[in-house]
């Protein structure tokens, strides 16, 4: 695009949004795409358009540096790691389970062990029908990794000729995860180890602590390399070097239905890595960051839980364009227990069918070249190349935990989901957006859970807010017998309130709480702003005179006739949250908590 097609593009969009605008707020074309852009969290920013640069960037090689591109050529074939995740305690079913996957797809196994998770001493038995020279094995624990990683190792060292697999330690990690204070000292003893044994790996960096904790993903990448570092220093400690350490190091990181920041998530984390090993003298051949890719905890929902389908599909296609070694689906019930069967074989063929009938496994770095892509790639990289730089300043990753900066980093990033969230700007289709609020509920086996520690950086999914309030509200109906209520009234014709009633219906049914025409300690009147002026005095009057404590009106006060006084406002960009916790407040829904 010439200069001036761009100019001739800004006019064109100007005179979009300057339509209905007064002639002293008209907006400038430079205006008007700078209205266009989008600030992700982490300070990335979107541009409306992507152009080719007047200097075309050296793209690089798959395989070489910076590595961005991929580690190297895709097979066709057996593009990625389908990558299973099982952490029933039940031996017997997990047993079942992994053979179910590995006869259906799944190529390598992910075993998490430990308390919230599998026995150690069951490993055997759980593995027992894995042909293990086919199929690579990674654990992982939070409480006793150590544990974990002997368990796996005692196994491969009785099955010569065994593919391998990763001992999963993560010490600071783990000690994020349960707020205890990390110690580095096995982690020698665990590289001496993983040598002895053919194919094995010791080291999992694992950033979806960070990650499901709430932070944003510059944050979250610049903790994975400072992780790194920590690690390597450590190693280099006792002789073992940068260039004999990296070959053991593998990066667990969360793939969000963002698919774009995804693919660039990961092609920023092989070329920021890369730079580290360049830097710390690593050999080439070896700098490549080896990914899991892992669809987000955080983004799963607990209720309307199909539409966790949808959000996992997406990050998985952006795990695949993004070039991720290893990609596991989470089963759409994860939040509900222990997955079943059926979704175990969802999750599974999520990435048979993305690899081979939707051909994405067809291409290596099918997204590589794209204007919007590859600077996205490069924000990403250099925003958290910059805040790693910032943690090491600090004294590295141990310090930041000890003193507080990466608890700081992640409630700051937290606080801005959080409030995207309330306001839907960030909408989440099933719970703040279109919700059955008479759904049944999934039930599932509970999965065990790791003691609480207060300075845990312990998961906390984004929908958590909303499904509190679902709760309240199923804790009112077992108490009365029915929904809690608000009444709408609806003013004029169809014509008139059909789209507020609509919208405050589907709202209000985001906290549990049904419309309807009887009465309520709050009402709300939905209409037109036509309607409003022939029929809203009577119908507030009406409503104050039936009980109603506060009245509100779906759209602006300012629409209403100056007479005309009501309590609120029920408009789109609301804090949604906040609303329909005073609505259960004033209906009388029992407390956050009570009785659960």
């Amino acid at each position: 695009m010439a200069k001036s097609e761009r100019a001739d593009w800004q006019r064109l969009v100007a005179g979009v949004l300057n339509k209905g605008r007064p002639a002293d707020q008209q907006l400038s074309p430079e205006q008007a795409e700078a209205r266009l852009r989008t600030e992700l969290a982490g300070g990335i920013e979107v541009d409306p358009l992507y152009l080719r640069p007047s200097e075309t960037p050296e793209l690089g090689e798959p395989g070489r540096m910076p590595f961005t591109r991929g580690l190297a050529l895709r097979d066709a074939d057996l593009p990625w790691d389908v990558r299973q995740h099982h952490d029933d305690p039940d031996a017997a079913l997990s047993r079942a389970a992994v053979l179910e996957d590995l006869e259906n797809g799944v190529t390598s196994l992910w075993v998490h062990l430990g308390t919230d998770g599998i026995a150690p001493g069951d490993l055997p038995q759980v593995l027992a029908d894995v042909q293990l020279d086919l199929a690579e094995v990674a654990v992982s624990a939070w409480d006793n990794q150590v544990n974990a990683a002997n368990a796996l190792l005692d196994l491969l060292r009785t099955h010569p000729g065994a593919k391998g697999g990763n001992l999963g330690h993560d010490p600071i990690g783990a000690c994020a995860r349960d707020g205890a204070s990390p110690t580095l000292d096995h982690l020698v003893d665990a590289v001496r180890a993983a040598q002895s044994v053919p194919g094995v790996t010791a080291i999992t960096i694992d950033s979806r602590v960070y990650h499901d904790t709430g932070a944003d993903v510059v944050h979250e990448l610049a903790i994975a390399l400072a992780t790194g570092v920590a690690y390597l220093r450590r190693l280099e400690q006792d002789s073992i070097s940068p260039a004999e350490a990296f070959p053991h190091l593998r990066f667990r990181v969360a793939a969000t239905a963002d698919q774009f920041l995804t693919v660039a998530t990961l092609r920023a984390l092989r070329q920021l890595w890369a730079r580290i090993g360049e830097l710390s003298g690593v050999p080439e051949a070896d700098r490549g960051a080896h990914t899991h890719a892992v669809t987000s905890l955080r983004m799963l929902t607990r209720d309307d839980p199909w539409v966790n389908i949808l959000r996992s599909t997406i990050a998985c296609f952006g795990s695949a364009v993004g070039g991720a070694d290893a990609i596991t689906v989470l089963p759409h019930d994860t939040v509900a227990g222990l997955p079943d069967r059926f979704s175990r074989r969802l999750a599974r063929n999520t990435q048979s069918l993305l690899a081979q009938e939707s051909h994405v496994a067809a291409v290596t770095d099918p997204a590589g070249g794209s204007w919007y892509v590859e600077a996205l790639t490069e924000d990403v990289a250099r925003k958290a190349w910059a805040a790693f730089q910032d943690l090491e300043r600090g004294g590295g990753v141990i310090a930041a935990l000890a003193n507080g900066t990466i608890a700081d980093l992640i409630a700051h990033a937290r606080t801005e989901v959080d409030e995207d969230v309330a306001t839907r700007r960030a909408p989440m289709t099933g719970v703040s957006m279109f919700p059955n609020p008479t759904e049944a509920p999934l039930v599932r086996r509970a999965r065990r859970q790791l003691p609480a520690n207060a300075s845990a950086l312990r998961p906390r999914r984004d929908s958590g807010a909303y499904e509190a309030l679902r709760d309240r509200a199923t804790a009112y109906a077992a108490q009365h017998g029915s929904a809690p209520v608000v009444t709408v009234r609806t003013l004029g014709s169809q014509r008139d309130f059909g789209g507020r009633q609509m919208f405050v219906t589907n709202l209000l049914a985001a906290g549990g709480v049904l419309a309807s025409d009887e009465g309520s300690p709050v009402a709300i009147i939905a209409s037109s702003s036509t309607a409003y002026a022939e029929h809203a005095a009577e119908a507030v009057a009406a409503l104050r005179a039936a009980g109603a404590e506060r009245v509100l009106v779906a759209g602006r006060a300012r629409e209403l006739p100056e007479d005309v006084r009501v309590d609120g406002e029920v408009y789109d960009g609301m804090d949604v949250v906040a609303f329909l916790r005073d609505v259960l407040d004033r209906i009388g829904a029992p407390a956050e908590g009570a009785g659960q």
